[in-house]
């Protein structure tokens, strides 16, 4: 058995340790944050864990990284919030802060020693970044995360969302003769449909979370496809043919 499928059991035997715990303790059980693999494992098991009340969150509407959290509010009587809070990050002396970008951020946090599966998604404005975080390590990221690349930063929990940067995507309309996934990734991201196809046999594909295997995966409007390594847009629906018997279709586009 190779190294990923032995890691994919493990995940998959914690989700069902997890959900039985919920279900016969009355109480509710929580994963770290998942990313779109780990998330992808959970739907191909999302039938059989049912029974447990599952649900997926991860500090704000569309997260990437989510949290799994078995147990329902109906049955239980009673809920209990997502264990995840938010830290603005912003550098002490903004006027000589080094352009931050995701993975500085990222970088400097892993150098403190955290597991992944504590950190949740990194929303990153100017020279800032809002960092949903497992509560458990809110007051130690604040405590000892004083410095990323060469810009000296300080930390803080906050509740204040409306100031966390949103992603404004690029709409865009584009011509394709189907709106397969494959059609739609070579176009959005300029490349051939041979590299498009490495990418599905990499499996970097996703589409609305889950796996996506198969090139030839017929989009549905509103659905969101994440391609690893390039980002991720959502495919809005069909604007309409060409003269030529060509789909006019819109897209955003995420950088």
């Amino acid at each position: 058995m190779q190294e990923n499928e032995k890691d994919i059991q493990k995940l998959n035997n914690r989700f069902r340790e997890l959900a039985e715990k919920s279900f016969q303790q009355n109480l509710f059980t929580f994963t770290g944050f998942l990313g779109l693999s780990e998330q992808d494992a959970f739907f191909r098991l999302e039938r059989e864990l049912s029974y447990a009340g599952c649900t997926l969150f991860g500090g704000r509407e569309n997260a990437e990284r989510r949290m799994l959290r078995f147990g329902s509010p109906q049955e239980f009587g009673y809920d209990v919030p997502f264990p995840i809070v938010c830290i603005h990050i912003r550098p002490v002396a903004a006027k000589f802060a080094d352009s931050l970008s995701h993975r500085d951020f990222l970088g400097a946090l892993m150098n403190l020693g955290i597991e992944r599966s504590t950190l949740g998604d990194i929303m990153v404005g100017d020279k800032e970044a809002y960092l949903f975080c497992a509560d458990s390590m809110g007051d130690y990221i604040c405590e000892q995360l004083t410095q990323v690349r060469h810009t000296s930063v300080t930390c803080a929990i906050t509740e204040n969302f409306e100031e966390i940067p949103m992603e404004e995507p690029v709409r865009q309309r584009i011509q394709v003769s189907s709106p397969r996934v494959d059609a739609l990734l070579a176009k959005v991201y300029n490349k051939s449909r041979s590299d498009c196809l490495e990418l599905f046999r990499a499996g970097r594909v996703f589409v609305d979370g889950r796996l996506c295997e198969s090139n030839s995966r017929l989009l549905k409007g509103g659905e969101t496809v994440n391609a690893r390594g390039f980002g991720k847009f959502v495919y809005t629906g069909q604007a309409g043919e060409t003269r030529k018997g060509k789909l006019n279709v819109e897209v955003a586009v995420f950088r």
